[in-house]
C-alpha cells in the first residue's frame, strides 16, 4: 500500500497529520533541517513524537538535508547517534558526506536521499542503491516516464515523489537568490522565498529604466510557481513505481495539513475528492508541475497564495453534554454557519452557531479575542483535533 507523507512542523501539526490519515510524517530539529522557520522540534520533543508515532503504528522521517559546510558537522555526529537511539525511522539527507557520516556511526539508520539530491536518472539512484540508502525521493523535474525508467533498473529501491505543495523555482531546490538578496542560505534552512518578490528588468544601456514584462500592472512573477496537485492522478504515479505521497508544506498551518491529508488520504481510500476541497486551504493556482512533460506550466502571474475559507475554531476536547471546547483562530459570531473538517464526517458537514460561552459560563455574542478558548453548543459529537471552517466573506 502507497504510504501518505504529511509535514509536520510542530506537534500540533504532527498529530493533525496523524488524525486525518497520515502514515508518516518528516520534520527537522533545531538544525540541519532546510526550514529553519518552521517551528521545528527540540531533542526532547522528537523523541516525544516517535514515541508518539510508534503508539499509532505511524512512522517519522527527520530531516538533515542541508548542504553542509564544514562547521555544519559540529554536533552532527552526536545528533545522528541521538536520532538512532531514539528509533526515528529514518533521516531525510542530501549531502553525501552526511551519508556518510551516518554510516559510519549509525549504520542500522535508514536514509533517505533528499529531493535536494537532484535524483533524475537511474545512475544516480543505483549510486545511492550502493551507498546502502532504502529511499530516493525524486527530483520534481521528473516525469512519469521517466520515473518510470528509473524503478526499472532499480526495482528494489523505494521512490518517493511530491504529490501536493509549493514547487521551488530553483533546480530542486538548490537556490542562490535567498542567500544573494539576504544572506540567508535556502540550502542550510533560511530561504526567504525570495522566487516570490515582485521583479522588472533593466536592459543595460537604459540603467534606472525599469521595465515589467507584460503581465499586470504590478509587474511580473516569473519565478512564482504554481502549487503541485495530483490528487487525480496518484494512480499513474503508482504504476510508475512511487511507493510514498509526499505532500510539502512545513512552514504552512495545521489547517493546511488537516485539508490536504484528509483530501489525499480519502483519495486513496477510493472517494472521488472534488478539487474545491483543496481550494479550502492557502495555495496558489494548481499545476501537475513535470510529470507530464508541460514544463511551461509551472510559472504564472499571481504572487500571492488564495484560499477559499478561513479557519475558524480547532476542536480541543471531544463534545460532551451538548457542548464542545474550541480555541478560537477567526472572528465569528451567533448566527453564523460553520463547516467541519473531520475525518469521521462527510465533507460540508455544517453547524449554526447558537450559543457561545466563554470558559466562566458567560455567554457571548462574538467570538473575537484571538485563539480564546470557548464553548460552543452542538448536536455534533465532534472529536478532538477536529477544525470548523467558514467560507471567507
Amino acid at each position: 500500500m502507497v504510504e501518505l507523507l504529511a509535514p509536520a512542523g510542530t506537534f500540533l501539526k504532527l498529530k493533525t497529520a496523524f488524525k486525518f490519515g497520515a502514515d508518516a510524517v518528516y520534520f527537522a530539529g533545531k538544525k540541519f533541517g532546510l526550514r529553519a522557520f518552521a517551528g521545528n522540534f527540540e531533542d526532547d520533543e522528537i523523541e516525544k513524537a516517535v514515541n508518539y508515532a510508534h503508539s499509532l503504528n505511524k512512522k517519522v522521517y527527520i530531516t538533515v538535508n542541508i548542504l553542509a559546510h564544514e562547521a555544519d558537522f559540529d554536533g552532527l555526529k552526536e545528533y545522528i547517534e541521538y536520532l538512532d537511539k531514539i528509533g526515528v525511522d529514518a533521516v531525510i539527507v542530501a549531502d553525501v558526506g552526511i551519508i556518510k557520516l551516518i554510516r559510519d556511526v549509525a549504520p542500522n539508520l535508514d536514509i533517505h536521499v533528499s529531493t535536494q539530491a537532484n535524483v533524475t536518472n537511474s545512475y544516480s539512484a543505483k549510486f545511492f542503491q550502493d551507498m546502502g540508502v532504502k529511499r530516493i525521493v525524486l527530483a520534481r523535474e521528473l516525469s512519469i516516464e521517466e520515473i518510470k525508467k528509473i524503478h526499472e533498473v532499480v526495482p528494489d529501491m523505494e521512490l518517493e515523489a511530491f504529490v501536493h505543495g509549493a514547487m521551488c523555482i530553483s533546480y530542486s531546490g538548490r537556490c542562490l537568490l535567498s542567500n544573494y538578496f539576504t544572506g540567508r542560505d535556502s540550502n542550510r534552512g533560511a530561504c526567504v522565498q525570495a522566487c516570490r518578490w515582485e521583479y522588472t528588468i533593466t536592459e543595460k544601456s537604459r540603467q534606472g529604466q525599469q521595465f515589467p514584462i507584460e503581465e499586470d500592472e504590478r509587474g511580473t512573477y516569473i519565478l512564482n510557481s504554481k502549487d503541485l496537485c495530483m490528487i487525480k492522478h496518484l494512480k499513474e504515479l503508482e504504476e510508475a513505481g512511487i511507493c510514498s505521497f509526499k505532500i510539502e508544506g512545513r512552514m504552512k498551518s495545521e489547517y493546511y495539513v488537516a485539508c490536504t491529508v484528509n483530501a489525499y488520504r480519502r483519495a486513496l481510500n477510493g472517494e472521488d475528492v472534488d478539487i474545491s476541497e483543496l481550494e479550502k486551504s492557502s495555495h496558489r493556482l494548481f499545476t501537475t508541475g513535470f510529470y507530464f512533460g508541460e514544463k511551461d506550466k509551472e510559472c504564472f502571474t499571481s504572487s500571492s497564495p488564495v484560499q477559499t475559507h478561513e479557519f475558524m475554531a480547532l476542536v480541543l476536547e471531544d463534545a460532551k453534554d451538548g457542548y464542545v471546547k474550541i480555541e478560537q483562530r477567526n472572528r465569528f459570531k451567533v448566527g453564523d454557519t460553520l463547516e467541519v473538517l473531520s475525518p469521521d464526517e462527510n465533507f460540508n458537514k455544517k453547524i449554526k452557531v447558537t450559543e457561545i460561552k466563554n470558559l466562566k459560563g458567560e455567554l457571548i455574542d462574538d467570538a473575537k479575542k484571538v485563539q480564546e478558548m470557548l464553548l460552543l453548543k452542538t448536536d455534533l459529537h465532534l472529536k478532538e483535533g477536529d477544525i470548523l471552517r467558514a467560507k471567507k466573506l
